[in-house]
């Protein structure tokens, strides 16, 4: 796969796809950008060389064209990032003879962001015709997207055979890179850390890392399934019955290997899953039957770190608990810190709530690699072929 270095870029029109969906206040500013400065890498590579500069990007799950889903708040903000000596212009569309002319006026160095794309149902769709109106865009196409990089849409895959050159962004480049190692070449110890809501979400993940890590450890609601495949009474904790079957077979199979599969030993636990509930520290495995488990409890936080300290690698996707709620985001807290602390070893978070547990914690910065892919992280750890990498090494 070629990368942006690689390709000459003065003077010619470049269409770079990033992923600029990013999280709105109610007055439509931009809370978290993130995003947007992961991309600042590449589109600054592109503005350097003289090239005009086409960004495209989603923003949220519009039905047709919707005004509370413009992209002029992430432009507005790749402004304010870029400096007042770059010029960033936003289009009214991403396709259509209005936008072939902006295109055509387009002059070195400046800076053009496409109107949402998935304002036209074409782009999931991966419609032929509209890849190909995007395509005519551009003489050059550069894929910085890492977290669309999963799906199959006209500007992340069906547009790509219409340009002459492609490459990889730095963002691309990077996430490729420090997430393949997980599967190739991690140093051992290596402790993968799972949490979140369902087992059904992680269940490939879990199948394809259990024969490469040492340890795997498991919170979230989702560690009530295993629970109570064990026959642990889980009281009114979050359990997916039809995957119990499925919960025992993934226990079975680690005892099998040889690896430690570790769930929660005490928890912290409430009547229900919000703020009005009191939090209840229960010291056993097993949940009260009026309970329900909403974070791991403080023996389950010094097991697990005592496990991530031995680490040389640690992958972490899913949080310990309802961490959106500060009296059951202690578990979360202390993954991220017990991750933060190692300094020599390799430590990933794998996007989605992990990934925001981090940026509003403030640990962000102490971890070797933050992915800003939650779906496509984990799509690439199930060992799948994710289209929009496939449509650059093709």
């Amino acid at each position: 796969m070629r990368t942006i270095d690689e390709l000459e870029l003065g003077g010619k029109r470049v269409f770079i796809r990033v992923d600029f969906n990013v999280p709105l206040d109610e007055q439509r500013k931009v809370t978290d950008d993130t995003r947007i400065r992961e991309a600042l890498p590449t589109i600054q590579k592109a503005v350097r060389a003289g090239a005009k500069v086409i960004l495209a990007s989603h923003l949220g799950r519009p039905k047709g064209r919707d005004p509370k889903l413009s992209l002029e708040p992430p432009a507005g903000r790749l402004r304010e990032l870029l400096g007042p000596e770059h010029e960033v212009v936003l289009a009214d569309d991403c396709a259509g003879d209005g936008v072939q002319k902006v295109v055509r006026d387009l002059k070195a160095g400046q800076v053009l962001v496409l109107e949402n794309l998935r304002f036209h149902k074409e782009e999931e769709a991966n419609d032929e015709g509209f890849s190909r109106q995007l395509a005519s865009l551009c003489d050059a196409y550069v894929n910085d997207a890492f977290g669309t990089a999963h799906r199959a849409h006209a500007s992340t895959a069906g547009m790509v055979p219409f340009v002459a050159e492609k490459a990889a962004g730095y963002l691309m480049k990077k996430e490729l890179e420090h997430l393949g190692k997980l599967l190739k070449g991690a140093e051992r110890p290596f402790v993968a850390v799972l949490g979140g809501a369902k087992v059904s979400d992680k269940i490939k993940v879990i199948e394809n890392l259990l024969p490469r890590v040492d340890a795997l450890l498991v919170g979230g609601a989702m560690a009530y399934t295993f629970l109570k495949a064990q026959g642990v009474e889980v009281g009114k904790s979050r359990v997916e019955e039809d995957k119990l079957p499925l919960a025992s077979k993934l226990l079975e199979a680690a005892s099998r290997l040889g690896k430690e599969l570790l769930l929660p030993i005490d928890h912290i636990a409430g009547t229900s899953p919000d703020e009005k509930s009191e939090a209840r520290e229960v010291k056993e495995r097993a949940i009260p039957r009026e309970l329900m488990g909403l974070d791991i409890g403080p023996k389950t936080r010094e097991l697990y770190r005592q496990q991530i300290r031995r680490a040389k690698t640690v992958f972490w996707n899913g949080p310990m608990g309802l961490f959106e709620v500060e009296k059951f985001a202690a578990g979360t807290r202390e993954i991220a810190m017990a991750m933060a602390d190692l300094r020599e070893a390799v430590t990933v978070v794998g996007g989605g709530d992990s990934a925001a547990a981090v940026n509003e914690m403030g640990f962000a910065s102490r971890m070797k690699h933050v992915s800003t892919g939650g779906g496509a992280s984990l799509e690439l750890l199930e060992g799948r072929e994710l289209p929009g990498v496939r449509a650059l090494e093709k």
